[in-house]
């Protein structure tokens, strides 16, 4: 097995998508399995830190009244409302120094499924001179698959972690890892 510490090099980054309450058991819209990613993400967290790679955690950072609830329209039930225990970072998730929160799904008027909708992450990544990103978290079949096509549209590499990921449906799982496949993604099936 080849360790996390041996494959980020200089222009990496880590991307951890949503690891938040809500979606590991027990919470709102739980992803089976949502809480086994934690540690294949802290492994990956711990090596990128060590080596000083830059680190980005997104989270879903709901109003009240998001559109994307089944009250108000939506497809979801009400979850990772900002501010309550089920929008927190899954608590044993590592959160080290220096490591940036990108809070998507806060605007009244449309959903933002990806890290990258109007969150400025690709204009900072360049900043950082970041050419290649490292993805995992939750859920596979719907933020992750959006922020990583929405990734590489942004003309980032991009491996995605696939132990570092549960979805919401194992068939729509091996469905998004086949279209990011498509698109230009590599998979890393080992972590």
């Amino acid at each position: 097995m080849i360790l996390p510490a041996e494959r980020l090099r200089e222009g990496d980054a880590l991307l951890v998508v949503d690891v938040q309450n809500d979606f590991c058991p027990g919470g709102a819209l739980p992803i089976p399995g949502g809480d086994e990613v934690v540690p294949v993400v802290n492994r990956w967290i711990a090596a990128a830190h060590a080596q000083g790679r830059p680190i980005y955690l997104s989270r879903d950072w709901h109003p009240l009244h998001h559109p994307s609830f089944s009250a108000a329209g939506g497809d979801w039930p009400v979850h990772c409302v900002q501010d309550t225990p089920g929008a927190a970072f899954h608590p044993d998730l590592l959160c080290p120094p220096g490591a940036e929160v990108v809070c998507k799904g806060v605007r009244f008027d449309e959903d933002q499924l990806s890290a990258f909708h109007e969150t400025g992450l690709a204009r900072q990544l360049r900043r950082q001179g970041v050419r290649r990103l490292w993805v995992g978290g939750l859920a596979l079949d719907v933020c992750v698959l959006r922020t990583v096509l929405d990734a590489l549209r942004e003309g980032f590499a991009v491996v995605v972690l696939a132990r570092a990921c549960r979805a919401v449906d194992a068939k729509a799982g091996r469905q998004a890892l086949m279209e990011m496949e498509r698109a230009g993604a590599a998979v890393l099936l080992e972590d």
